[in-house]
């Protein structure tokens, strides 16, 4: 908005010449959505505890291992969710340029998944248990958001449609109207890792703040034609307004990290976690990074996975690969203190971030 309200006028008065910079908004983007979030949230609190908005845990029976773990989580409000989504769209409406479409897509895709989460949530909170929502319903509309983005990709004629792969300077596939299924996949796969790993104080914040701030640097590679030729990756357009919407991720992810921290005030719940999920898989979509996003988002992953495994292990075999799934459970239970099971996965995280971007060079 504030691009669109005032660089027309930097004629008149040069200052607003920095309206333009991208590395300026991102900059501020980073600065307002900080103490947007900052602010909301410690507001917010009040408000959640006032209306009895408390963490339901998962039932004794089903994970007896963390039971002691989970009573002393039952206090904490949740759906902090609400204000982080909440800040993220006050701080692109400020900071994006509003004639971009990705920010509007970027927008749809936070809302219809915030809103599913917000359904989850308050279902869990009718039933007093921790299951809301079917998976069933979950996946479906997680597939829609993905199916939705994918057509919108496909129908504009300056944006790639191939797959790009990392390592590889012109190594392409082009899935033609099969592209929507591996956008559906890609959105739906982000949005439940994110959600899966969200299981202990900062620990999916912090996670999502580094691919945040990964993302953004792509983004404004693959909007730049001059940088995008040269480090052989693909370049789309209007892209570099991506940066400042990654940027205001991070920002808004430092502060709701600043209330989330080990002990935690607040948990975002399903109303944060699915949305920022499926975010992070939309917009590695549009700077058709998703292959990258599994080196980058490799926590995500790893979490995700031991779900996976876990669960086809029992089945297949009668027998659990883990002591418990998620990943960073499976430690916590093996006698792991939880500060140092988030700290190094943050570790492990910002490591996979570097690796990913350093891809770049190994073309």
């Amino acid at each position: 908005m504030l691009y669109n309200l005032f660089y027309r006028f930097s004629d008149i008065w040069i200052g607003f010449n920095v309206l333009k910079y991208i590395s300026f908004r991102s900059i501020m983007a980073v600065v307002t959505g900080f103490l947007l979030s900052w602010f909301l949230i410690g507001k917010g609190i009040g408000l959640l505890k006032k209306s009895q908005l408390l963490q339901v845990t998962r039932d004794e029976k089903e994970c007896p291992d963390l039971s002691d773990w989970h009573k002393t989580k039952q206090s904490t409000p949740t759906m902090g969710g609400i204000f982080i989504l909440a800040s993220l769209l006050i701080t692109w409406l400020l900071w994006v340029d509003w004639t971009n479409p990705f920010l509007w897509v970027s927008i749809y895709a936070l809302l219809h998944l915030g809103f599913l989460g917000l359904i989850d949530d308050l279902r869990k909170f009718k039933g007093k248990s921790a299951r809301g929502v079917s998976k069933r319903t979950k996946l479906f509309n997680q597939a829609i958001v993905g199916l939705i983005i994918g057509a919108w990709i496909l129908s504009q004629p300056w944006i790639p449609n191939e797959i790009f792969f990392p390592f590889f300077k012109r190594l392409a596939m082009n899935l033609g109207i099969f592209y929507v299924l591996w956008s559906a996949f890609v959105v739906t796969a982000s949005s439940n890792a994110v959600n899966l790993t969200d299981g202990m104080d900062g620990l999916a914040i912090g996670c999502t703040a580094i691919v945040a701030l990964t993302y953004a640097i792509l983004a404004y590679i693959t909007g730049n034609a001059k940088l995008a030729t040269y480090l052989f990756v693909p370049y789309v357009p209007g892209a570099g307004e991506i940066a400042v919407i990654c940027a205001g991720l991070f920002g808004v992810s430092l502060g709701y990290l600043w209330y989330n921290a080990y002990p935690a005030e607040v948990f975002m719940g399903d109303v944060g976690a699915l949305a920022l999920g499926g975010l992070i898989g939309a917009l590695a979509l549009f700077i058709k990074q998703e292959i990258l996003l599994i080196i980058a988002g490799g926590v995500f992953v790893l979490e995700a996975m031991s779900v996976i495994l876990q669960i086809g292990s029992f089945r297949l075999f009668g027998r659990r690969i883990f002591r418990v799934a998620p990943l960073h459970h499976h430690f916590q239970v093996k006698g792991r203190h939880e500060v140092k099971v988030i700290v190094r996965f943050w570790i492990i995280s910002g490591l996979l971030a570097l690796f990913a971007l350093v891809t770049l060079k190994l073309r």
